[in-house]
């Protein structure tokens, strides 16, 4: 029998930043698409301004802190920030929100570190989270879903409201923006209202959000597809996932009147984006195999928390910068056991 040899070496070769980033970018397209469908061009507008915003802001940080220019941004990573942003925010979010959400997350919580790979927290998040607490009311005009909608606006439109910052033809935002489902309920819970009497709104569809499950079924599709090309790895999506669900389950099955299921969980909000895109920052994240699955399932454990009980309805941003903080800890009590070596000292 002949065996297949091999010359050497026979490391295999690990991709660059630019590569992983790409990949990234590419499994975020399906579930963007699914944002534009459902919700207009905003969400594309809003990629736009914050990509823009993004590189410059990149450019002029490296500039005055003579570093070459052209290697940063050509890894991708502003980019990458930046979409995650937008993604995030409103579809009709005013520019300058977008604007000042990446230079948060760019020039605050990533250069003034000492750029990637130095960023303790995730900075698409800390843009977020920024945003999220000093304009409340911008951070929550959500739209509703394209087909239950009372007014559409086509492309140019769009723009106009974004960059203007009021809706067209004298409408006020009451009349085009509509409560998210996660909004839905927990505003109706506080009033009293069953979880069976909420679903009765048409927000709601099969198992999540309308439209929202749907979103998140591209933003799975687009997590696989990191799987299989092994940008990421199974650990935190996993224990995110399983651990929001598993607590939303015992919750549930106590009381599903007065507790979502575990479904409308998962399939609402920015719990598939988070879980697949945004826990898994490899700068920011767990890099253990075993801290992974505790930083995993401490994300999904403190959005089930906050969003049952804490101040506001969707909980990504919250419990993945909480899970930054806890991320050396978690590194430094589950480093693997050295072959040959006794264990951590």
């Amino acid at each position: 029998m002949r065996f297949r040899t091999v010359s050497s070496p026979h490391v295999t070769r690990t991709p660059g930043v630019g590569a992983i980033m790409r990949q990234v970018l590419y499994a975020l397209v399906p579930g963007t698409a699914a944002l534009v469908w459902y919700f207009g061009w905003g969400t594309l507008i809003n990629l736009g301004i914050a990509v823009a915003a993004a590189v410059g802001f990149e450019a002029l940080m490296l500039v005055i802190r003579r570093r070459p220019v052209q290697p940063a941004l050509s890894d991708y990573s502003a980019v990458v920030t930046a979409w995650l942003l937008a993604i995030a925010i409103p579809p009709l979010s005013p520019w300058w929100l977008t604007v000042l959400g990446v230079f948060f997350a760019i020039v605050v919580a990533k250069q003034l570190y000492g750029g990637l790979g130095y960023n303790p927290f995730n900075p698409a998040m800390v843009g977020y989270v920024v945003l999220l607490i000093s304009f409340p009311r911008e951070m929550t005009t959500w739209l509703p879903v394209q087909s239950l909608a009372a007014h559409h606006f086509d492309l140019l439109q769009t723009a106009q409201i974004i960059f203007t910052g009021t809706p067209l033809h004298g409408l006020g935002w009451d009349a085009v923006s509509g409560a998210t489902p996660l909004d839905q309920v927990k505003t109706q819970l506080g009033l009293g209202h069953t979880i069976s009497e909420i679903r009765k709104n048409s927000l709601f569809g099969d198992f999540g959000g309308k439209g929202w499950e749907w979103i998140a079924n591209w933003y799975f599709l687009g997590g696989v597809w990191l799987l299989y090309k092994r940008i990421i790895t199974w650990q935190i999506p996993t224990a995110m996932l399983l651990s929001l669900g598993l607590l939303a389950g015992v919750f549930f099955l106590y009381d599903p009147d007065a507790f979502a299921s575990p479904a409308f969980h998962i399939f609402s909000g920015g719990a598939m984006l988070g879980a697949f895109f945004i826990a898994t920052d490899p700068v920011t994240a767990s890099t253990t195999p075993r801290g992974q699955l505790i930083y995993g399932a401490g994300i999904g454990i403190l959005t089930f928390v906050i969003r049952t009980w804490g101040g506001y309805p969707d909980a990504i941003a919250f419990a993945v910068l909480l899970m930054n903080m806890a991320a050396p800890t978690i590194d430094y009590y589950t480093q693997p056991r050295v072959f040959g070596h006794g264990g951590r000292e």
